[in-house]
């Protein structure tokens, strides 16, 4: 391999290869599991993997050693151990997603870092003239916020449009969701424009749902779609991920959200074939025009130790029967158990099929919460967290035109929870959504006083 050669990327010495399979005999217990994420505030339900991710002790505890080595002799940390240990972790990561070449990963803070480094060249492309004023970018129009205004801040400003496809929700099917992105398509290389880039979820942040990716990258391909990035934040962990198969120019997902590394790390991958992008990382240093995985492997004196302990934590992941797999497995049949028992505590529905959900699932709320716009589930999202203890994003749902309403026995759903499983959730956290909810719902002078005038 050419980079384990290239002393920027490590040394002379080849990276250790890491298996995707389980290496122990045994599994993790439940008290282990609880022992592992002990320092989780006991008097929260976090049912909200989703945001932020969690971090096991044992992978704490690397981060803490790799913080040590670094502040005892920066120097010979610098010069002898940084660029092996990314390069590691950039190894672990191309057999986990079947990419073809380490070359082809870059770490990166998260995938707002990768979005940015991907509408730059855009931009740029652009503001050169190298793409026609009013050429396009399509996105989904659910795409998460940062990436939206990545796009205001990138590419609106240099000359580019925009077009977002709509997608329903609730949604049924795939073919649903195909169909809205074929619109979106002609929509966007009407009247002779050229779609410069598409950004297509892997699974929707809000509301969440599993898209279908590799469909929706053919498409793209044969619409002449130039390039195809994937934002997969919340894939690593949830879903399975072959890069080859799935197609796009670039992919990224964070490791901090389902693959259990501490905040915050990500991995950028950048298709072999798409090396004629001008990609860089948004933070030049003296790494700049060496490649995207070294210039993002250092950005200046910072702690990297988060993207040092992604070995750690697939040595975490493998304790559990199955692997990652396992787990999937596990947090998927857990979550919509969970999403149902909800559902029919409440008396409402779910956001989308189970086979259209991973490791969270959408949950409407009943009407008789009355939410009417994003800042009352904004409120109501507070209120769970500071007088019932539960943390979980709620989703306002409001009526597109065209569109059918979803109702309940007392109106119209307007409101959806979003709920996550991972493996340190019990059913008690569950239990605790569901009995606040069903107090608000029947107490409507406490539902009231959350929403003020």
């Amino acid at each position: 391999m050419e980079e384990a050669k290239n002393p920027l990327n490590g040394g002379d010495s080849s990276p250790t290869q890491v298996s995707k399979k389980p290496r122990i005999s045994g599994s993790i217990t439940e008290h282990e599991i609880r022992q592992e994420f002990s320092h989780h505030n006991p008097k929260v339900a976090r049912i909200n993997n989703g945001s932020f991710g969690s971090c096991p002790g044992s992978v704490l505890a690397a981060q803490k050693n790799w913080q040590l080595q670094f502040l005892q002799q920066p120097d010979d940390f610098y010069f002898n151990t940084l660029r092996k240990g990314i390069l590691h972790s950039r190894t672990v990561i191309k057999d986990l997603i079947h990419a073809d070449d380490v070359d082809e990963i870059s770490l990166v803070d998260n995938a707002t870092t990768a979005a940015a480094i991907v509408l730059q060249q855009i931009g740029r492309a652009f503001a050169e003239g190298k793409f026609a004023k009013n050429d396009t970018v399509l996105m989904l129009h659910c795409a998460y916020q940062a990436v939206k205004k990545s796009i205001q801040a990138y590419v609106t400003r240099a000359g580019g449009s925009v077009i977002e496809v709509q997608l329903p929700f609730p949604v049924n099917s795939n073919e649903e969701i195909i169909a809205e992105f074929k619109r979106g398509l002609k929509k966007g290389k009407a009247n002779g424009k050229n779609i410069r880039l598409a950004i297509i979820d892997h699974i929707t942040s809000m509301p969440c749902v599993v898209i279908p990716v590799k469909e929706l990258v053919k498409i793209c391909r044969e619409e002449g779609v130039e390039q195809v990035f994937v934002d997969a934040a919340h894939a690593i962990g949830s879903v399975d991920i072959n890069v080859e198969e799935i197609g796009a120019d670039f992919y990224v997902s964070n490791l901090h959200k389902w693959f259990f590394c501490p905040p915050s790390v990500a991995f950028l991958y950048c298709k072999k074939a798409s090396s004629e992008f001008d990609v860089h990382h948004p933070v030049v240093s003296h790494e700049y025009g060496n490649g995207l995985p070294i210039e993002s492997g250092w950005i200046g004196t910072r702690d990297y130790s988060s993207q040092l302990v992604v070995p750690a934590a697939l040595e975490f992941v493998n304790r559990f029967q199955d692997g990652i797999q396992g787990i999937m497995k596990r947090n998927h049949e857990e979550v919509v158990k969970m999403g149902k028992m909800l559902a029919e505590s409440w008396r409402t529905n779910l956001g989308s099929p189970p086979e259209m959900c991973a490791g969270m699932i959408m949950v409407g709320l009943p009407s008789r919460l009355c939410v009417s716009s994003e800042d009352d589930a904004l409120r109501l999202r507070s209120h769970l967290r500071e007088c019932h203890g539960v943390e979980v994003p709620i989703h306002y749902q409001g009526l597109r035109d065209g569109e059918e309403e979803v109702k309940d026995k007392d109106g119209a759903i307007t409101a959806y929870a979003r709920i996550s499983h991972q493996v340190y959730n019990k059913f008690e956290d569950y239990c605790s959504l569901r009995d606040a909810i069903n107090d608000l719902a029947e107490n409507r002078q406490i539902c009231r006083s959350i929403y003020p005038d």
